[in-house]
């Protein structure tokens, strides 16, 4: 009995909807402990299955975030533990820090800096976000771009990190003030 009422109170569309609400969280989370957006892909995918098929374990929807932590960071201990056959990664212990450190970010903060970022990267002229996306869309694109401009990828890269560090500021400033913006 106490079963079914656990059940009628979170249903298919609790999950859904709470999914959905800490799926940045959740990503930005697991982007801490993998070693790029692939990786996190790949886990997510994963974690969110188990999510599903463990949701019943919750009474209230209050504990998602912390809960689908665990599940996303016992993925990434996986992803690790096979990638190890193939070359370095982290360790347990580095993974064990760096999860320690993104938990201690709440949900809310993730919101904010994600918030910020996407106002600061408005504010870069168009060619500049372009560039700095870049290593995010896919393999080769800073090759691509580099021979459309007719310069080194090793300078684009340079310029990345220089958009980049700008990039830091603006999103530090706008968390400091967020009524600045």
């Amino acid at each position: 009995m106490a079963e079914d009422n656990k059940l009628a109170r979170l249903g298919e569309a609790d999950f859904m909807r709470l999914l959905l609400q800490h799926e940045n969280a959740l990503r930005a989370f697991a982007r801490s402990l993998l070693p790029d957006w692939n990786a996190v892909d790949d886990v997510f995918q994963d974690a969110s299955v188990i999510m599903w098929k463990k949701f019943d374990q919750l009474d209230t929807g209050d504990g998602f975030l912390p809960w689908g932590k665990v599940i996303v960071r016992f993925h990434c201990y996986r992803y690790h533990e096979q990638k190890k056959k193939s070359g370095a990664v982290f360790s347990n212990e580095l993974i064990a820090i760096l999860a320690g450190e993104a938990e201690n970010l709440e949900d809310a903060e993730y919101s904010q800096r994600h918030t910020a970022l996407a106002s600061c990267l408005e504010g870069l002229r168009e060619t500049d976000r372009e560039l700095v996306l870049a290593p995010y869309l896919g393999h080769g694109r800073i090759k691509e771009l580099a021979e459309a401009a007719n310069t080194s990828a090793n300078s684009l890269y340079k310029k990345i990190g220089r958009l980049r560090d700008r990039l830091r500021q603006c999103i530090t400033s706008k968390m400091v003030s967020p009524l600045s913006s």
